[in-house]
């Protein structure tokens, strides 16, 4: 029974471990441990015009399909770059469809050693937020539509709350296009205002398509760096039918998004590590989503909303969002209904919201999350007290007769039968259940795995410092101290267990830490901050128990 306790404990440990590795690196874009790795493309050249560099979506819908014009083999026309500045942003338009080519982030620095601004709309991976019209017929203004820029500002002035800016396109098919983009002191969502004046002699009934451009490079980011892993980049969309899907790109690769594409609200948006591009329609009303490729190394997602009928010298606009900047929980929560779900917290999403929530209201007043990490630790090793002080006094009952089961195994190893049933007569008289740690260790599983995408998928903790050279907990300890005393902590608490009869075993018993703590040498400093502490505290409480039943440690 005692090999078997040990056996069970060690295979349910190893592939927790071994799940959770996987996890992190199919999140982080590496090839997972059960699937092959897809085919990579090669990537654009920054600049360069793809073939189907228009992306216009001609067949969302039946109407459109007739009526939306064909997207030119090379683009044409070359736009003029404008570029803004928020107190939180800096923003690069071009004229050439007015759409958004690049956004960098002030208040968060990339992983280069220069720590500048974070780009995420990004010109050189051809990340791009773009609108148009289709549905008219002979063609209506669409992305790659020249178009005029009829506001001065520039920057957003002190004291101001918004900065405004106005792009007007030609006439195409009767048909002008007017979009505004609101930005907003304190905000990363800007308010886009799509107005369809129509100047034809005819009504006409257009529909807006809202769509984000990108090719499939991926984004580098703190730990993702280790191993030469990669973040996790790709479409996602969200509607009252399906709710949040993320689709791969290799996924697009040989189709285009398959599943429901009609919905009655919703949004879509491309997801990475950290951060996020999306529009956002706050109001319900009828939409249909696609995703596709476009060209070589080249994706789109996006949604098309149907617009009423505009008659001759009329006008009709529709108000969005789009949302680009960090997956801070609480801020994506009150933009949209289920936008939160884009910070990926895995299969444990219903035990990592509220750990993030504590954890949160700790920091609030702490103000460090390092510190936070460690008293959200401590609270769960207070929560959970009870099945560990139960685990470890089955531990230690099982050290404590452990000797005599040595000396039993010895004398009666020619008498497998006799040798068990002496065992569990043992067991009895002593009280001792050998798998009785098994359990409580197993029960909290499920809580260490959904703290450990806590940890990786927030964005408050990126760049964060803890102490002296912990100055980035989502990063590797780039002097690996803190992997190093995980590691003797993880080989003190094999001391503390009681040693397996077995002599294979009890090697086994101490190899086995060894070669998982080679992993957390990777791993994000916070994550093993977090395993740490909760070593000695095990340790702690362990220690304990043994003195109070008399346990040689």
């Amino acid at each position: 029974m005692t090999d078997i306790r040990r056996t069970v404990l060690w295979m349910v440990f190893t592939i927790s471990l071994l799940f959770l590795w996987d996890g992190w690196q199919r999140h982080n874009g590496r090839q997972s441990l059960f699937s092959p790795m897809p085919a990579a493309t090669a990537p654009q050249a920054a600049g360069s015009a793809p073939a189907a560099q228009a992306g216009v979506p001609s067949a969302v819908t039946a109407q459109a399909a007739a009526t939306a014009p064909a997207a030119p083999a090379v683009q044409p026309q070359r736009g003029e770059l404008i570029e803004i500045q928020t107190d939180l942003t800096k923003a690069t338009f071009d004229t050439l469809g007015g759409s958004l080519v690049q956004l960098e982030l002030l208040k968060h620095a990339d992983d280069s050693a220069a720590r500048a601004p974070m780009k995420v709309l990004e010109r050189s991976r051809q990340y791009a937020a773009q609108s148009g019209l289709v549905g008219v017929q002979g063609g209506a203004p669409v992305h790659n539509t020249l178009m005029t820029l009829v506001s001065t500002e520039r920057a957003l002035k002190d004291g101001a709350q918004q900065l405004n800016l106005r792009f007007e396109s030609p006439e195409i098919g009767g048909i002008k296009l007017i979009k505004t983009y609101t930005f907003e002191r304190g905000s990363y969502a800007i308010k886009v205002r799509h107005e369809a004046q129509n100047v034809g002699t005819a009504p006409v009934t257009p529909q807006l398509y809202l769509q984000l451009q990108r090719d499939a490079s991926q984004f580098d980011a703190g730990i993702a760096q280790s191993f030469g892993a990669v973040t996790f980049t790709g479409p996602a969309l969200y509607h009252d039918k399906i709710k949040y899907t993320k689709i791969e790109f290799k996924e697009l690769d040989s189709k285009e998004f398959a599943g429901e594409r009609k919905g009655q609200d919703g949004w879509v948006a491309m997801a990475q590590h950290f951060f996020v591009g999306a529009w956002l329609r706050p109001e319900s009303g009828e939409r249909e989503f696609y995703a596709r490729r476009i060209a070589n190394n080249l994706y789109t997602v996006g949604m098309v909303l149907p617009l009423s009928q505009v008659a001759p010298g009329a006008s009709v606009s529709s108000d969005n969002l789009l949302f680009v900047g960090p997956q801070e929980e609480k801020t994506l929560a009150e933009l949209a209904t289920g936008f939160d779900l884009v910070k990926d917290y895995g299969i444990f999403h219903i035990l990592a919201k509220p750990l993030f929530w504590l954890m949160d209201k700790i920091n609030s007043v702490i103000g460090n999350w390092g510190w936070s990490i460690v008293l959200l630790v401590v609270l769960l090793k207070v929560a959970f007290y009870g099945l560990n002080a139960s685990a470890y006094r089955s531990m230690a009952k099982m050290k404590k007769v452990n000797p005599r089961i040595m000396e039993m195994r010895e004398r009666l190893k020619d008498k497998p039968q006799q040798m068990q049933q002496e065992m569990m007569r043992l067991y009895k008289e002593e009280k001792v259940n050998p798998l009785g740690s098994c359990l409580p260790m197993l029960l909290q599983i499920p809580f260490f795995i959904a703290l450990y995408w806590v940890l990786l998928s927030s964005v408050e903790m990126r760049h964060a410092p803890w102490i002296l050279w912990i100055t980035d907990l989502s990063a590797k300890d780039p002097m690996f101290v803190l992997p190093a005393l995980m590691t003797l902590s993880s080989l003190l608490q094999v001391w503390l267990q009681p040693a397996p009869p077995d002599p294979m075993q009890a090697k086994l018993m101490w190899i086995m830490p060894l070669a998982f703590s080679f992993m957390f040498f990777f791993f994000p400093a916070g994550l093993v901050l977090y395993w740490l502490v909760n070593n000695l505290l095990s340790i702690a409480q362990q220690w304990m128990i043994n003195k109070q039943l008399g346990v040689q440690n």
